[in-house]
């Protein structure tokens, strides 16, 4: 018989690992494609008049799907005879591959039963090369169609993408830690990393910067939809302009679908300020639109503000980015002061405008890159700028997010941290509700008798006063003036029948301050009644505890341990000294003990 070498098993483990793991990139990128290829051969199917068979189909649905991964194409056949670059990247088709890459990575990662995992720089190794391979081959594969693509574009921004995707699927495998760094980082960085209050700063700056990125998006989002409303007669024309049957106008309302992201950016960065791009010589701003533009005929271009200067419908673009720098504020306003910590752990103004700051910082460079990424060239001369001028609209969403969200954000610290704040709470629960005294009793004529327990009840829950109501929280108040009403119905039924309550006296506290003798201390409740603790259920416990140990116990004792203690005490001598032989003179008896031998 041959004996197995363990570390040769092992390393057949993990090299059979990469190799799932390289299946796993390949089959992503397989299914990013094949989707998209079944789409474009459904189009080419039902359109009565193709141009090419089915494989200049195939070859333009490989095109369109490295498009989806930032790669640049050409069109070899124009009108002029000079190729023509195509760089607006649809963003909604970025989605897919991005995903798909994500999760080949994260699976590949993350321990299954009976299975080896593999590390995580082979897992992100192994993914994106067997993602890359699939990229390979469809750029050869679209080498002679209508679509090529530039083989510059492959490595940048392609590569790219497919690594970043697979690094972030690596990191949600891990459980998204922020650290350690790389060796060759900084030292002063791998300390900051560290330190839990870092972290906790750097996650509060992030999801403000993104809050602030997603209200952008949606405002411009906004814009586009106002505009496109105003002039739907022009959308209308150039969608129906541009294919004649069906098949032709569900393409093109694919193409706007998957453009509509490309347009909220478009927006965003018009209400930022910058604008965007219409040609090398046109741009449109709030301000108006200077120059003359050269725009396609599509349908989502009849958005486009007319020539000329901006009214105030245009002006009115800029509340897009104080909305966002707004709610910058509010998020970072409400990790810096929540309503349910103490007053220690609130961040003083340094801090919160340091994280301030930080978010907007965070928010100018997401959205300089998703306006980088938004625009592109369309063609030669005067189409090859064309969308949003990102190297000004991040800048812009610094400057509109720092400028605003500071002063907002402390305005709105300022407001949470008010004594009679809406929402917040001292160290000490109800500290904020000075007790409330009871005026001095008045004298009740010998005749008069109390009604009953009922009134002294009333009389309790009407002598409870808290927070005043605000017209902004109608709500308040309600559960203390509930609390207190209950607290007097329990005071009220544990006083005798056989009496009258007494009466607190002059400038004693009542209501919420009352039977809390110390601030932050509630009253204990009751003792459970259950049969667990009385006697005979005792016995049987104790019983079925002996029978179980062997003999090692005691028997259960027949009479209680108080009993036998008195009784121990009636029997056993006593050595006490009476009274009287003090009286008389005599000498207190000595106790017994062992007495000299003769």
């Amino acid at each position: 018989m041959t004996q197995r070498n363990p570390k040769a098993a092992a390393e057949r483990n993990r090299t059979l690992a990469l190799a799932s793991a390289l299946v796993r990139g390949a089959v992503a990128a397989g299914l990013g494609l094949g989707s998209l290829t079944v789409l474009v051969m459904v189009v080419w199917i039902s359109s009565p008049y193709p141009d090419s068979g089915p494989g200049g189909a195939l070859r333009t649905a490989a095109g369109v799907w490295l498009l989806a991964h930032g790669a640049g194409l050409v069109r070899p056949e124009t009108l002029s005879g000079v190729p023509a670059p195509v760089g607006v990247v649809p963003l909604l088709l970025v989605v897919g591959p991005v995903w798909l890459a994500h999760r080949a990575a994260r699976d590949a990662v993350e321990p299954e039963e009976g299975r080896l995992s593999p590390s995580q720089t082979g897992a992100f190794c192994a993914v994106t090369a067997g993602y890359l391979l699939v990229v390979a081959g469809a750029a050869a594969c679209a080498r002679g169609g209508s679509l090529r693509p530039d083989p510059d574009t492959l490595v940048f921004p392609v590569a790219l993408v497919v690594a970043g995707a697979a690094a972030a699927g690596v990191w949600t495998a891990a459980g998204r830690p922020l650290g350690p760094l790389p060796s060759w980082s900084p030292l002063a960085l791998h300390e900051a990393i560290a330190r839990t209050l870092f972290r906790d700063r750097a996650e509060a700056a992030c999801r403000s910067a993104a809050v602030g990125v997603t209200v952008l998006l949606g405002g411009g989002a906004l814009l586009v939809a106002v505009a496109l409303g105003r002039n739907a007669g022009a959308a209308q024309d150039a969608f129906l302009g541009l294919a004649g049957d069906w098949s032709g106008r569900f393409a093109v309302l694919l193409l706007a679908a998957s453009l509509a992201p490309n347009a909220a950016l478009w927006g965003a960065s018009y209400g930022l300020g910058p604008g965007f791009s219409l040609g090398t010589g046109a741009t449109a701003t709030p301000l108006g639109l200077h120059g003359t533009p050269s725009v396609p005929h599509f349908p989502l271009l009849a958005a486009v503000p007319d020539q000329g200067p901006g009214s105030p419908w245009n002006w009115a673009a800029l509340a897009v980015p104080v909305t966002a720098a707004l709610a910058v504020a509010w998020f970072t306003a409400r990790r810096a002061a929540p309503a349910d910590a103490p007053r220690a752990q609130v961040w003083s103004r340094r801090e919160t405008v340091r994280v301030t700051l930080l978010a907007a910082l965070a928010c100018g460079a997401l959205t300089g890159l998703l306006t980088a990424v938004a625009g592109g060239p369309l063609g030669t001369g005067a189409l090859r700028e064309f969308g949003p001028v990102w190297w000004l609209a991040g800048p812009a969403a610094l400057a509109w997010t720092a400028g605003v969200g500071v002063p907002a954000v402390l305005l709105l610290r300022l407001w949470r941290l008010r004594t009679p704040g809406w929402a917040w709470r001292r160290d000490v629960p109800g500290a904020d509700e000075p007790p409330v005294t009871a005026p001095a009793p008045t004298p009740t004529p010998a005749g008069a008798t109390t009604s009953g327990e009922g009134a002294e009840a009333a009389t309790g829950a009407e002598a409870v006063i808290g927070r005043p109501r605000r017209w902004w929280a109608p709500w308040r108040g309600r559960g203390r003036a509930a609390d207190a009403s209950g607290d007097t119905a329990r005071a009220a039924s544990s006083v005798p029948g056989s009496g009258a309550a007494p009466e607190p006296g002059p400038g004693a506290p009542v209501g919420a301050a009352a039977g809390r003798g110390d601030a932050g201390f509630e009253p204990y409740d009751f003792l459970p009644t259950d049969p667990w603790h009385g006697k005979d259920f005792r016995e049987a416990r104790w019983a079925s505890l002996k029978s179980n140990s062997g003999g090692l116990m005691a028997d259960f004792p027949a009479e209680p341990a108080a009993e036998r203690t008195e009784r121990t005490d009636r029997t056993a001598p006593t050595d006490r000294a009476d009274p009287a032989d003090f009286a008389a003179g005599r000498p207190a008896p000595e106790p017994d003990r062992p007495r000299p031998t003769p």
